[in-house]
């Protein structure tokens, strides 16, 4: 048997990595010049800032144990348990975890020794392979022309796009905090201190919008960040005019669906749509399709 997963995410990369692990042959094919898609990080001035998810939640037996065996190696942090509230009070919730290095550096980790072939789009589901997985969007998978029980399946999932602005300013002047949820706003949905999430205290800020202004700017994200600063400024008193850079995510949000992955047998389609919309359900996504691969290939 010979695997082809489509998308070097999480749940593609989590696929891949218990696949190669059992000895099956697996190829990883990503368009995008790196591994990681929405567990992202991009360097601005000579530092990584997290554009995508902004920390990792691990309740779950065995990812916790992924998470544990970076944290052994530093390669992840315990972060907060706490995010402020605007308007309300601060909220307790579950540890949150964060990456030193970004939260891409827990992808290429994963994609160690794999057979990774980046910058490759592919315009129709690869023909050769006995099992292809699409670790994507199911709008996203849908351009592939998938089987009709796949197909199905992806308009299923619903999706809100979120823009993301990267604020850098010359000093830290704000009150501590780790990060906050904004409720009612037209604009702000979550801003997290970046410098506290990564650990090296940098002045730098990361807001994520609401879907409306999302899809209000899908065409033009870079206008966007202003209003994105402003409003960030307002909330937390800052008078201090920042760096901003923008980054656009059009399929952000899943909304959970049902299952851990979607197929006809050939095609599987997995991702963090099957379930709470995290970096964790991403990877059971991908670790329960590449469980259901090998059990069919035993028959």
């Amino acid at each position: 048997m010979n695997v082809v997963v489509v998308g070097a995410g999480i749940a593609g990369l989590s696929c891949a990595r218990v696949l190669a692990d059992a000895g099956v042959p697996v190829r990883v094919l990503e368009r995008g010049r790196v591994v990681g898609g929405r567990l992202a990080s991009r360097r601005y001035g000579g530092r990584y800032a997290d554009i995508g998810a902004a920390y990792l939640v691990a309740d779950d037996p065995g990812f916790a144990a992924v998470v544990e065996r970076w944290r052994a190696r530093g390669l992840t942090r315990p972060w907060t348990d706490t995010f402020a509230v605007h308007p309300g009070s601060p909220a307790r919730g579950p540890l949150r975890w964060a990456a030193p290095g970004g939260l891409r550096s827990l992808a290429e980790d994963l994609a160690a020794g794999l057979d990774v072939t980046l910058e490759h789009e592919i315009q129709a589901l690869p023909r050769e392979a006995d099992a292809v997985v699409l670790a994507m969007p199911g709008p996203q998978a849908l351009r592939l022309g998938p089987p009709a029980a796949v197909a199905d399946a992806a308009r299923r999932q619903e999706w809100q796009p979120v823009i993301t602005a990267v604020l850098a300013y010359p000093e830290r002047a704000w009150d501590d905090f780790h990060g906050a949820f904004v409720n009612d706003h037209p604009v702000l949905a979550t801003v997290c201190d970046d410098g506290d999430r990564r650990g090296d205290r940098a002045p730098v800020l990361v807001a994520h919008s609401t879907a409306a202004l999302a899809r209000e700017h899908l065409a033009d994200p870079g206008a966007a960040g202003p209003v994105l600063s402003a409003a960030v400024g307002e909330l937390l008193g800052i008078a201090a005019r920042p760096e901003v850079h923008v980054h656009r995510w059009t399929y952000a949000q899943p909304a959970p669906v049902a299952g851990d992955y979607a197929t006809d047998g050939r095609v599987w389609l997995a991702g963090d749509a099957f379930g709470k919309p995290r970096v964790q359900t991403a990877w059971l996504s991908g670790r329960a399709v590449a469980e259901a691969v090998l059990q069919s290939s035993e028959r």
